[in-house]
């Protein structure tokens, strides 16, 4: 991907105007398939100054496609008025340096940390051992199983990384799947035992943490389901997933 900026200066008496015309102009903008997502901005310290952010598959569909293609002109339509206003307009690379600060917790902080994970998987372990569906697949489990997975989940979840120094990270993790052969019965009862362990262990109900929690345990159980089959040939290699809040990061009452 590559993200362009896009630097404009207007004056005030026409910031109302501009505006509405990128609101126009955002309807062909998302229409079109090389755009991967857009903001316009507004400096608090000098309102005459905006920032457009586009994010696109890459500069060529930038350039080529979307300029060459059919929503350019009703896009360009809208902000032709406004082309002498821009002041800079580059294309920049992602360098890989990102992440999440503390404003907004994890999954994992939200959770209620280490403890509260290895609550839940010691309920939903007592329960797995018992089913008579999916309780055959964990016949002979480690005992320190329940707590591997806490490891495992807290990692996800944006907790310490120590699945990835303790257990071996995700290629352990797809070791224990290979060659399992687990029906989508299986998976889903694995799936109703663990939210029905979330109740038990008082993980928060918040819609928005529970959202994000049964995202990615559909998530994992069905890619787990896939390299479980005959034949699977997963890739062998590959980083500890990290889960977010999706599109509902946690509601915190304000007052």
């Amino acid at each position: 991907m590559i993200v362009e900026y896009i630097r404009y200066r207007v004056p005030a008496e026409r910031s109302a105007e501009f505006e509405a015309a990128y609101r126009r102009a955002a309807a062909p903008l998302a229409s079109a398939p090389q755009c991967v997502d857009y903001e316009l901005t507004r400096c608090v310290e000098e309102p005459a100054c905006y920032i457009l952010r586009i994010t696109w598959s890459s500069a060529e569909d930038h350039l080529q496609g979307f300029r060459g293609g059919p929503h350019f002109a009703a896009f360009f339509a809208e902000i032709r008025p406004y082309v002498s206003d821009i002041e800079e307009m580059r294309h920049y690379a992602p360098t890989g340096i990102r992440g999440q600060g503390a404003a907004v917790p994890t999954l994992y902080d939200w959770a209620g940390g280490a403890e509260a994970l290895e609550r839940l998987t010691e309920i939903f372990y007592g329960h797995v051992t018992e089913d008579d569906l999916i309780g055959p697949l964990f016949a002979g489990m480690d005992p320190g199983h329940p707590r591997y997975v806490a490891m495992w989940l807290g990692e996800v979840f944006g907790g310490p990384d120590r699945y990835t120094r303790e257990r071996g990270g995700y290629p352990h993790m797809l070791s224990q799947h290979l060659g399992k052969g687990i029906t989508e019965p299986q998976r889903r009862r694995w799936v109703s035992l663990l939210l029905d362990a979330a109740d038990e262990a008082d993980l928060p109900g918040d819609p928005e943490f529970r959202a994000a929690f049964l995202g990615y345990i559909e998530w994992g159980t069905r890619l787990a389901f896939a390299n479980s089959q005959p034949g699977a040939a997963p890739i062998a290699h590959a980083p500890v997933p990290h889960w977010g809040w999706g599109v509902a990061p946690p509601y915190v009452p304000q007052g």
